[in-house]
């Protein structure tokens, strides 16, 4: 039997839609989530239920998968005006020390436009308004891929641009060359698509790559 994608967040954004296609393409899917239980059960989908902030959940959670999509994300709030965040830097280095344990290398994080290098490629006043509203968050995302590019797992970063729920396309860009690199739009299905793409083909592996219409 064909191992099992991981896809942590499975239950909301583009992790739901990340198990969706998966799902539509009859590929088996572990979905970890804290709240996983609430999903129906489907052929080929495996529910794992657990916080990706407890290195056993997690440890238990990547047994025999072939790879892991991470696309864990925290619901916008007015008090991460001012608040650190810490979910997405936390919660990597739990995975990223499991995924050493286990012996699982494949990797593909979801971050966002704006995160690690990809802030040189705003402009100015892309980069005063984003800092002013997602600062914290995405200044965790920054740690987050440090850690990631500095790992030994076969790791793609995936950094979508402003999001919506429009349906899947596949007519979308995958801009790898900084110099490409821009705002612009894209759907979660999309990103979605070339997510379980990537854990499937092993695309831009070692790569940060930036997605967008």
């Amino acid at each position: 039997m064909t191992q099992p994608i991981l896809i942590m967040g499975a239950t909301s954004g583009i992790g739901k839609c990340a198990v969706e296609d998966a799902l539509s393409r009859n590929l088996p899917v572990r979905a970890f989530a804290r709240s996983a239980d609430t999903l129906s059960a489907e052929p080929n989908l495996e529910i794992a239920a657990g916080d990706a902030r407890d290195p056993h959940e997690v440890a238990a959670a990547l047994k025999d998968v072939r790879a892991i999509i991470y696309a864990l994300g925290i619901k916008e709030r007015l008090s991460m005006l001012w608040q650190e965040e810490t979910l997405f830097s936390h919660s990597t280095r739990i995975l990223l020390d499991q995924m050493d344990n286990v012996g699982v290398s494949r990797l593909i994080a979801v971050t966002g436009f704006g995160a690690g290098r990809s802030r040189d490629a705003m402009s100015t006043l892309e980069r005063i308004g984003h800092k002013a509203i997602f600062g914290k968050p995405y200044a965790d995302k920054s740690r987050q891929e440090t850690m990631i590019m500095q790992s030994e797992t076969d790791w793609t970063i995936v950094r979508p641009t402003i999001l919506t729920n429009s349906k899947k396309t596949c007519q979308y860009r995958v801009l790898r060359s900084p110099s490409e690199w821009r705002m612009g739009m894209i759907s979660r299905r999309d990103v979605a698509a070339y997510l379980i793409d990537a854990a499937t083909r092993d695309i831009d592996v070692k790569t940060d790559v930036v997605l967008t219409r």
